[in-house]
């Protein structure tokens, strides 16, 4: 629903940060906290979280719920998210609110006539999996915050109900998948202008629908969506539209907290979110491999760091398109985190030219140790010592297109993120084998990576991204820049990126690498796909020169800071 008054210009970017300056006269509760989320309407509902008492999970959870609102075309209630923090008394936890495959799914659902079928998997009723955000936020908030979800919930609803105005970056979005968005009445009138046409960048789009859902939760409680109505209605329309998803299974759902992955980085640890994450997993291992070499003394500027990284990354997804799943289903071997693996890896990097690489390694004991059985980032600390990072996603924008009707929540198309068949590449390009196969009750591979590194006992850096696979190389670039290279955030975010997820076999790299790099890299036998720019990498920390945090400049957003003052 639109109306065309006026509200002040909030631009929509992938990134909520504060960066807390002395430029800014804060409250004495506020300094020493920090903030990144993806939009400025939500950064200031996280400040208002602070204000009000809340700690660094409460400005995660208020941000979250109102990222669903203003941000809805990458994540929301109708998707998945994961949960890595660290508690002000040094306790690590995870949680794992990622979605799940109706009961009535299996290996075959997406083949017609002996082929896969990605549009399937990608729009409509069968692409969409259990949601399990809205369990995962009121977790968090009811174990770790301070203030209700309820009240949360109920700050969301009221953006929602009076509307904000429409940033381009979002008209752009709508713009560009409108003509599925038509496809589907309930997302259409939400998404047009009333005369079939998107709507329009300074419109005001108001969401009565998902406003009554966040009041409906708040009243009743998460059982109103997971055991009640919502899960209800989203039978009642699967039945109509040739879904296979039913009550029960929002019914069935339940979120896991599995340890985080852990891995020493010369003196730092890293703390990642584990399976059914990629990003844990290979950010770690590629870290690993490239402590074989020494990065201090080699130019980030060089064809000789790319090139090394780009050979890392090969390998470690070649390993997660053989190996990696969901633990409870798949089994996920523990050593593709050995050291000695890494250093066994390390050794197939030719520094002089581009390796082919063929197929997976095989880590130890691969039979014997295994696991426990587009998107949006945000980072958060606060001055207790509190600090979290969450990934959220509905997968591609606007997910499966889906809105139930009457709810105004955007479903996902997680459904994509499996292997709908053994080698068929999904939205972002990459493939997957049986280890990631459709199940029922089975979690997608995903390849968010929030991540939270630690020098001795205390946390000094926040981070993670949005933008498919790259997710795992941004936050892997950003970890060598601020590390190795003692980069400031800023710089870091500033670098130029690069991806390589082994298939296909080319590289992506920004156009601001320079010839020279690109030049080189072509010498040295690797095919290249130049951008202009991609991703988006947002991240807090304390790496010395006080509380940092910034925005991904490729994105317009909003960055505030308060630190800590003597």
């Amino acid at each position: 629903m639109l109306r065309t008054t006026h509200l002040p210009t909030f631009n929509l970017c992938l990134a909520f940060l504060f960066f807390f300056s002395s430029s800014v006269r804060a409250d004495i509760k506020l300094r020493g906290s920090a903030i990144a989320t993806v939009d400025p309407i939500a950064t200031d509902a996280a400040v208002q979280a602070l204000r009000n008492g809340g700690n660094a999970f409460d400005a995660s959870v208020a941000a979250a719920l109102t990222l669903g609102v203003v941000n809805g075309y990458n994540s929301g209630i109708g998707g998945g998210c994961f949960i890595v923090a660290r508690k002000a008394s040094g306790e690590l936890f995870t949680i794992n609110g990622r979605e799940t495959a109706p009961e009535k799914s299996h290996r075959d659902m997406f083949i017609r006539d002996g082929l896969a079928q990605t549009s399937l998997s990608q729009t409509g009723a069968l692409a969409i999996a259990v949601p399990g955000s809205l369990m995962a936020y009121s977790e968090l908030c009811k174990k770790h915050g301070k203030i209700s979800f309820k009240k949360h919930l109920k700050n969301a609803s009221s953006i929602a109900r009076n509307g904000f105005k429409v940033p381009a970056s979002f008209a752009n979005r709508v713009k560009s998948n409108f003509k599925q968005i038509q496809k589907y009445p309930d997302t259409a009138k939400i998404f047009s202008n009333g005369k079939g046409e998107p709507i329009k960048t300074n419109s005001i789009l108001i969401q009565k629908d998902l406003a009554d859902t966040y009041d409906a939760i708040a009243k009743h409680g998460t059982d109103w969506f997971y055991n009640g109505p919502f899960s209800k209605k989203t039978e009642e329309w699967m039945k109509k539209n040739g879904g296979i998803m039913r009550a029960e299974d929002f019914e069935k759902y339940y979120i896991t907290s599995p340890s985080p992955v852990k891995t020493r980085y010369r003196e730092f640890t890293v703390v990642g979110m584990p399976p059914p994450s990629s990003g844990g997993t290979h950010v770690a291992q590629i870290l690993n491999i490239l402590e074989n070499f020494n990065f201090h003394d080699i130019d980030p500027d060089s064809p000789e760091f790319y090139h090394t990284i780009i050979e890392a990354m090969k390998l470690a997804f070649a390993d997660r398109a053989h190996w990696l799943g969901d633990p409870a289903y798949a089994k996920v071997p523990l050593g593709l985190l050995s050291k000695e693996y890494a250093k066994d890896l390390a050794k197939r990097i030719n520094p002089k030219r581009a390796t082919k690489v063929k197929a997976h390694g095989t880590p130890p004991k691969s039979n014997e140790h295994f696991f426990n059985k587009h998107t949006t980032h945000f980072s958060c600390s606060d001055n207790e010592g509190n600090w979290v990072a969450i990934t959220a996603t509905i997968n591609t924008s606007f997910g499966s297109k889906v809105i139930i009707p009457g709810t105004g929540v955007i479903m996902n198309n997680e459904m994509d993120d499996f292997s709908i068949s053994p080698g068929t590449p999904n939205a972002f390009g990459l493939v997957g084998n049986e280890a990631n196969a459709v199940e029922a009750g089975k979690r997608p591979l995903s390849s968010m990576s929030p991540t939270i590194v630690l020098k001795g006992q205390e946390p000094i850096l926040s981070l993670g991204a949005a933008g498919g696979p790259t997710i795992i190389s941004q936050t892997l670039l950003t970890l060598i820049h601020t590390l190795d290279h003692n980069a400031s955030i800023r710089d870091a975010l500033n670098m130029p990126r690069f991806h390589h997820q082994w298939q296909p076999d080319l590289i992506r790299i920004e156009s601001t690498a320079g010839n020279t790099v690109i030049d080189s890299l072509k010498e040295l036998g690797h095919k290249i796909n130049v951008l202009n720019k991609y991703g988006a990498t947002q991240a807090i920390g304390n790496l010395g020169n006080g509380l940092e945090a910034m925005h991904d400049p490729r994105l317009s957003g909003k960055s505030i800071a308060w630190p800590n003052r003597k």
